[in-house]
Order: structure tokens, then sequence, then C-alpha cells
């Protein structure tokens, strides 16, 4: 099919963009941050799912994962579509798709509909990231490229944490599909803003025919793989013949898609970008952010409502100063870091992000609200002076043309990361506990002193109780099996904690492969 040349923006139009910058920085940000919080919003009410809709805990997992599936295979193609159907049009639509999508995700009577639209969902979400930076880059000044990111960056860590709160007041208070039909309201608003205001990209850009194979290999390959990731844990890796056929598929389907860009004329997927060294050192280093961001957000809760017994409201409590303190990290850095070399704020936030893990390693059992709130709000301090200068300097050296292309690998990376670190988290969190317990046995003795008269006070206490002495002993019994894999947990977790800031920290190094340290970057300098 023959190329067409798609009219660049009047240039005249340029100063009522620029002068609309903020609004159209929030409207993009507020449909990213409904797409984010509909990532996890649903993990609450899974209970209230399965209940209503009468499936097993096996096939309501499908809900969440049949959206993330959807979301990360239409990640990389955004480039593409926008250029294919201008992106105004794409992205309005992409909202229009995700808040039709949710209104029929609420009304959805049976476990089939509900898996149904959640794809549609997540087709209609995968643009709301990726494209909204490209947007956010084209319409604030290259010396204002930091606080766009910093507007978006915002979104990016609030939504995640919201999720999970948003998502059990819902249902609390009202019920399940309301966790869907909230989404209404704010896509109606993100549309129509967009659809007002947003514009094209003030350099031409090229339409091409559909790149069908490539396509095909894409679904393939990455849908595979999150499936993979996802499920993984729950099936036990590669001993379930699942896992192993889905990973065949990934493999195959990934080998194939990458030749067949590479050589095709018109690729989807422009991989060739990659051969700048900046762009694909970034895509590398959020790969390693995603994994600790991901794996961090998905272990707290887990840890604070599995272990503590915390209700969603309280964990979103604990969680939310984290999120102010990046909001304002980021709001900061988004001032000065396009005039500093923004790598060692980099090196700074990543270090923050190992000493907040630290504090997390310290957890106890008698840890309260106020305990976290340290380890909580370095955390967010650390990903804010990460987060916004990684994403500058990534996209620094890249053409105008280019950037759409760019943010979109930068954020696959960062959303296959995040799904590799909660796998990895879960598997991690299973084997610590069974080594914490292997480790806790021997010294339980039933002879030694000190745990017979634990028993023993513990059986007296039952007995007390009016139980009889038979079945206050193994009420003893069974309460020490209890403690012990309370403690391996509590082990288990910390060490988690612990390694997730060791491997954050290992992908340091990676700086020293940027060519340029200032987030604006030259466009010359590839």
């Amino acid at each position: 099919m023959a190329s067409i040349a798609l009219p660049r923006t009047a240039p005249h139009d340029r100063e009522a963009i620029y002068g609309a910058r903020y609004l159209i920085a929030f409207a993009v940000t507020l449909a990213s941050v409904m797409e984010l919080v509909d990532t996890s919003i649903v993990n609450v009410a899974i209970p209230h799912m399965m209940g209503n809709l009468g499936a097993t805990l096996h096939e309501i997992a499908w809900v969440s994962t049949a959206y993330i599936v959807a979301n990360v295979i239409v990640l990389p193609m955004t480039s593409f579509l926008s250029d294919s159907f201008g992106r105004r049009n794409y992205y309005t639509g992409s909202i229009a798709l995700f808040t039709i999508a949710s209104f029929f995700c609420g009304h959805a009577g049976s476990l089939e509909s509900l898996i149904f639209w959640r794809v549609v969902q997540g087709l209609g979400g995968g643009a709301l990231i990726s494209t909204a930076q490209a947007i956010l880059f084209d319409v604030f000044p290259r010396e204002e490229r930091g606080t766009s990111t910093a507007i978006f960056g915002m979104g990016v860590m609030v939504g995640p944490l919201l999720g999970p709160t948003l998502g059990g007041w819902l249902t609390e208070n009202y019920s399940w599909p309301w966790i869907f039909y909230i989404n209404l309201p704010l896509g109606v608003l993100a549309g129509y803003l967009c659809w007002q205001h947003v514009p094209e990209p003030e350099v031409a850009v090229e339409r091409h025919g559909i790149d069908w194979y490539g396509l095909i290999f894409l679904a393939v390959g990455i849908g595979s793989l999150q499936i993979l990731l996802e499920r993984g844990q729950a099936k036990d890796w590669f001993s379930s013949r699942e896992i192993v056929i889905e990973a065949i598929l990934a493999t195959v389907g990934l080998v194939a898609f990458v030749w067949r860009e590479l050589a095709a004329t018109h690729p989807m997927v422009d991989l060739r970008i990659l051969r700048d060294r900046q762009l694909a050192t970034g895509v590398v280093f959020g790969l390693a952010l995603g994994f600790a961001l991901y794996a961090s957000i998905f272990a707290l809760p887990v840890f604070l409502q599995g272990l503590l017994h915390y209700s969603a409201w309280d964990t979103g409590k604990v969680m939310f100063p984290g999120a102010i303190a990046s909001g304002i990290t980021m709001a900061v850095v988004g001032k000065f870091a396009p005039r500093i070399d923004a790598r060692p704020l980099v090196v700074t936030g990543v270090f923050l992000f190992l000493w907040s893990m630290v504090l997390h390693w310290q957890f106890t059992m008698a840890i309260g609200l106020s305990d976290t709130l340290l380890p909580i709000i370095i955390r967010g301090v650390g990903m804010g002076l990460v987060f916004v200068p990684l994403t500058g300097l990534t996209v620094a050296t890249l053409k105008p043309q280019q950037i759409a292309q760019g943010t979109g690998l930068f954020n696959l990376a960062r959303q296959l990361g995040g799904s590799l670190g909660i796998a990895v988290a879960a598997t991690l969190v299973t084997q610590f506990t069974q080594r914490a317990r292997d480790g806790i046995l021997p010294h339980l003795d039933a002879s030694d002193p000190i745990v017979a008269n634990w028993l023993a006070g513990v059986t007296q206490a039952m007995s007390r109780a009016g139980a009889s002495l038979e079945q206050a002993q193994a009420r003893a019994y069974q309460l020490l099996a209890m403690k012990v894999e309370q403690q391996a947990s509590l082990l288990a977790y910390d060490k988690l904690f612990l390694t997730m800031g060791i491997v954050f920290t290992c992908a340091l190094p990676l700086l020293l492969f940027f060519k340029t340290g200032r987030v604006t970057g030259k466009v010359d300098a590839h």
C-alpha cells in the first residue's frame, strides 16, 4: 500500500496548543490513571465476583489476566495505530472503547462476558500510557519535558496504589460492578478534553498497510509471555504442561516477531530505533524499574493484609503517603532536571529505594501504621527521583517522530518488568517461607524446656476456657504451628524486600551507557 503523509499541525496553532498544555496534561494523565487503577482494582473484589458469578478462584483469575494480556499486546503497537488513525482519533477512541467496556464489565451477567469485556477494556487501555507520554512530549517544549514527565509520573505512581484501596471501598460500600462504573464519568471527561485539545504531531508521519504477520507474532509472543508470568506461580511453573506450552509459544512468537520487524520494509514496531544506545539502555533500566516498583507494591499489601490482617482501607492509608511523596518529588525534579545531569538523581533515587527496602526488611509482627510511614515515604521519594529523569533520558536523543515508538517500548519494558517482578516475588515468598520454616522447626523440640513451658501454658489456658485436656493439647500444637507459619512468612517477606532493593541497585551500572545525562538531549546526538 502506498504511504500517505499526514499533515502537520499548522504553525499558528502551536501557540494555542502551548497555552492548553496543562489542560492536555490533566486529560491524558486522568486517562492513564484510569488504566492503571483498573490493572489492580479487581483484586480486592475477586471473592465477591466468585460468589456472584459462580466462578472458582482459577476461573476468576482470568478477569485480571485477560486485561493485562490485552493491554501488553497493544502497548508496542500504539505508535503504529496512532499514525494510522491519527493521534487524536486513536487516543480519544481508545478512551471511548475503555469507557464503554467498563460499563459492560459492570453489567456482565456471566464469567465469559466479563472476561470478554475485560479483553476489550485492555485493548482500549493499552494506548492510554505510551501515547499519553508521546502527547505530552509534543505539547510541552523540550525545556519543560521534565515537568510533563512529572505530571504523568504522579499518575503512574498513584494509579497502582489507588486501585486496591478504591476497589475495597467501593466493594464494601456498594457492590463489585461499581469498580467499573466509576470509570464512566472519568472516561467521558477525559475523552471530551482530549477530543477538544489533543493535537496531531507537529512532524509529518507516514501511514502504511497493516503488518499482519508482525501483529500475529506479537500477539502470540507477548500474550503467551504475559500469561506465563501471571499463572506460573499458581501452576508451579515448568512442572505444568500449560506453562511449558506457553513458554514455547512465547519464545517462538517473540523470535519470529523480532525477525519480521527487522526484515519488513514498514514494520508495525520499528525495533531499529533500539540502535540508539540511549533508548536501548533506558528500556533495560525501565525493565528493572518495573521489576522493583511492582514487586514492592505487590508484596507490601499482601504482607499487611495477609499477616497483619489490615483492611483494604488501612492498607491504602499505609501506601498513600508514598504516592504523595512521589508526586511532590516529581514536581520538584521536573523543574530542575532539564538544567542538570540527571544521572546523579537516578543514583540517589535507587539508593533511597534500597534504604527503604532495608527498613522494610526490619518489619515485625508488632509494627503499627506509624512504623511504616518513614519507609514508605523514602520509597516514594526514591521512585520520584528515578522516574522523571529516567523517562526523559530514555528518549533524550530520539528524533521527534521516534518519540511515540520510544515511549511505547519503554512502557512495554516497564510493564513486563512489573509482571516479572510480581511473578518472581510470589515465587520467592513461597521458597523463602519454606526455608524459614525448615530453619525454625528443628528448634521446636517438645522436650525443650522453653517449648514445653509454652505448650503447657497454652494447654492450661485452653482447659480453663472449657476444653478437655486432649482438645487443649491439640489446640496448643495448632497454635504453635500457626505461630511457626506466621514467623516463617514474616522472615520471607523481610528477605524479599531486601532482595528487591539489592536487585534494583544492581541496575545502576547501566547509567554508564547513557550518552547524555540531560533529559532534553539533542536530536543530532546520534
